[in-house]
C-alpha cells in the first residue's frame, strides 16, 4: 500500500514539473532579464475565490502587499507605517474615529479614478464578508470628499493595522461572483492570465503613481514542495519557495535566502475539562489530560525546544517560549527554562500522576495521560514538530499521538486536543484572538478555551491606550495568558528560498515576515544583477 502511495506521488510531481516547462516555453528559464519566474506563497495556497482583497486576497496576518491593489497604508522594513494611497491620516482621542486623506491622482486598472467611495465601499464590504483582516470593530466607513472616516464601536487603538490589510476595489463595477477572475486594482501589476491549478501571470500596471518595480512580468507557478524543488534543480524557476527540510542543499547557479519571521509554531492545549460542554457545530469542550494545569505547565518546562527547531526546522528558526516573537514591540521574556525533564516529572507526581501499572504512561483518578496531537498534513513542520514533541512527551510519562489531516479533519477537535497551530502578527490585536474568553469558540479564536478574567480586562485596557503606549499593556496581556500554559509554544521559522544567482531580491529592505510570508513585500527593490535586457 506504502509504495503504491509513493510512486502515485512521484507520477503527481513529474505531471505538474511537465505543465511547469510547458508554462514556461521549456525546460529551463529563459525570458527577458526583466521578466520573472517563481513558486511561491506568500499569500497561502491558490486562492479559492481569486484575487479579490473583499475574500481575503492580500491578507495574511496583517499587511501583505497584494500586489494588484492597493491600500491605505503600508509598512517599511522597520516596520513604521508609510503611506500608499493616504497621504495623512487623523486619529480621535478616544481612538474611535480614523479619518484618512487619500490620494486623488490615482486610477484603476480600467481607467477610472480611485476616490474616498471605493475606499469606503472596500471597507464595508469586507466586513460584511468576514473574510480576511478583522474588521469587527468598525462600524462604518464613509466617504468624506477625499477622505475617508472610519468609525468604531469601540475604542481600538490597533484599529491603524487593519488600514495595511484591505485592497481597494472599484465601488462601481465590483461583481462578487467574477472579481476574483478579472480583478480591478490600482496596484503596480494587474494580472494578465490565470490558468487555475498551474499558474498565474502579472504584468506591470503602466498607470501605477508609486515607484516602478524593475520586472514587467511575473509568473507564479503553483508546485507542491517537491516538484517546486524539482523545478530548481531544472532551472525552470528563478525563485522557490522551498520548506526547511531542502534549505541546505546546493543547487548549482542558486544561492539559498532565508528570512526570519515573526510566524511562530506552537501547539494550543485545551484548557478546559471535558465537562460535555460543547461549542460552534457540536465541537466537543475539554480534555481531561491537558485539563489539568499539571499537565500544560510540566510539557513547557519538560520539553526541548532548541532540539525541536534543530531538527524539525533544520535549524532554520528561533525558540519561543510564549508566542510573541523578539522583533515586536510587546515581547518580553519567559520566566521559565526548558528541557527541565525532573522538574517536569515533579510536577506531575506532586499532581497526583503515577504510572501505576508499568506502561510508561502515567494515569491520574482512572484517566491516561494521552491525547492527540492535530497537525495539516500538508505542512511537513508541523508534522515534524508534532512527532519530535510526542518523543520527547514520552520520557515525561505522557503519550501524545501525531494525527495529521485537513483542516476539516482537525475543526472538530480544535477545543479537545492539541493543535499545531501558526500565528504571527505585526499587530497586537492577534493575542485578542488567541486568549480573550469573549471570542473562545468563535471559529479558530481561543480553540484552547482559555477563560482568564485577567486577560480580558488587559485586551480592554490596551485597546484603550496610544498604540506605542499599549504595548507594554499588551505585553502583560500575553504573560498574564501564558501564565495559564495554554499553548505549548516551539518557536519562529525562518522562510526559505532557492534564489538564482543572478537576482539580487533583499537589498536589505525586506519586511518583517508575519504569518504566511510576504516575499513581495520589497518587490520595488529587486533587480537582476548584470542584465542585458532580452
Amino acid at each position: 500500500m506504502e509504495t503504491k502511495y509513493i510512486i502515485g506521488a512521484v507520477i503527481a510531481a513529474i505531471a505538474i514539473i511537465g505543465i511547469a516547462a510547458v508554462a514556461l516555453g521549456g525546460g529551463s528559464t529563459e525570458h527577458a532579464a526583466n521578466e520573472l519566474v517563481t513558486c511561491v506563497a506568500a499569500h497561502g495556497e491558490e486562492p479559492e475565490y481569486g484575487f479579490d482583497p473583499m475574500h481575503g486576497w492580500g491578507y495574511h496576518d496583517s499587511g501583505t502587499d497584494p500586489l494588484i491593489q492597493s491600500t491605505l497604508l503600508k509598512r517599511d522594513k522597520d516596520n513604521n507605517f508609510v503611506n500608499d494611497l493616504a497621504t495623512d491620516y487623523e486619529i480621535s482621542s478616544d481612538l474611535k474615529t480614523y479619518t484618512v486623506t487619500i490620494r486623488d491622482d490615482v486610477k484603476f486598472t480600467d481607467g477610472s479614478k480611485l476616490t474616498a467611495d471605493d475606499v469606503a465601499f472596500s471597507y464595508n464590504k469586507a466586513k460584511e464578508l468576514g473574510e480576511g483582516a478583522d474588521l469587527s470593530n468598525m462600524k462604518e466607513a464613509k466617504a468624506d470628499g477625499n477622505k475617508v472616516v472610519f468609525t468604531l464601536d469601540q475604542a481600538d487603538s490597533t484599529f491603524i493595522n487593519k488600514l495595511t490589510d484591505v485592497g481597494i476595489v472599484p465601488a462601481a463595477s465590483y461583481d462578487e461572483e467574477t472579481y476574483g477572475q478579472n480583478p480591478i486594482g490600482s496596484g503596480p501589476y494587474k494580472l494578465a492570465q490565470w490558468d487555475k491549478g498551474q499558474q498565474f501571470i502579472l504584468e506591470k500596471n503602466p498607470d501605477y503613481y508609486g515607484e516602478e518595480p524593475y520586472f514587467e512580468k511575473i509568473t507564479n507557478l503553483f508546485l507542491d514542495p517537491d516538484a517546486a524543488f524539482a523545478a530548481v534543480k531544472n532551472g525552470d524557476v528563478d525563485i522557490a519557495e522551498v520548506p526547511v527540510a531542502y534549505a541546505n542543499e546546493k543547487i548549482d547557479g542558486y544561492h539559498m535566502e532565508y528570512f526570519d519571521s515573526i510566524d511562530v509554531r506552537g501547539i494550543s492545549l485545551p484548557t478546559q475539562m471535558d465537562e460535555g460542554n460543547v461549542a460552534g457545530d457540536n465541537f466537543t469542550i475539554g480534555n481531561n489530560v491537558t485539563g489539568d494545569p499539571a499537565i500544560r505547565e510540566a510539557l513547557n518546562i519538560g520539553i526541548d525546544r532548541q532540539k525541536i527547531v534543530d531538527g524539525a526546522l533544520n535549524g532554520y528558526g528561533n525558540v519561543s517560549y510564549n508566542g510573541v516573537a523578539g522583533q515586536l514591540p510587546w515581547a518580553f521574556e519567559s520566566p521559565f527554562e526548558d528541557g527541565k525533564v525532573d522538574e517536569a516529572k515533579q510536577i506531575l507526581a506532586d499532581a497526583g500522576w503515577k504510572d501505576t501499572d508499568g506502561d510508561g504512561i502515567l494515569e491520574k483518578n482512572g484517566t491516561k495521560a494521552s491525547f492527540t496531537i492535530y497537525y495539516k498534513a500538508s505542512a511537513s513542520e508541523r508534522q515534524a514538530i508534532a512527532v519530535a514533541v510526542a518523543e520527547q512527551a514520552k520520557e515525561l510519562g505522557i503519550e501524545i499521538i501525531p494525527q495529521g489531516g485537513s483542516w476539516d479533519d482537525i475543526d472538530p477537535n480544535i477545543h479537545s486536543q492539541g493543535v499545531v497551530w501558526g500565528w504571527g502578527s505585526a499587530d497586537p490585536f492577534s493575542l485578542e484572538h488567541q486568549y480573550d474568553s469573549r471570542v473562545a469558540g468563535v471559529g479558530y479564536d481561543n480553540a484552547e478555551m482559555l477563560n482568564d478574567s485577567a486577560v480580558d480586562a488587559g485586551i480592554d485596557a490596551a485597546m484603550a491606550q496610544d498604540l506605542n503606549a499599549s504595548y507594554s499593556s499588551w505585553s502583560q496581556v500575553a504573560q498574564q495568558a501564558n501564565s495559564n500554559y495554554p499553548y505549548l509554544w516551539i518557536g519562529t521559522m525562518d522562510y526559505t528560498y532557492f534564489v538564482s544567482d543572478d537576482l539580487d531580491i533583499s537589498n536589505g529592505t525586506h519586511l518583517i515576515y508575519p504569518h504566511g510570508g510576504d516575499i513581495w513585500g520589497n518587490i520595488y527593490d529587486w533587480t537582476r544583477i548584470n542584465a542585458t535586457e532580452a
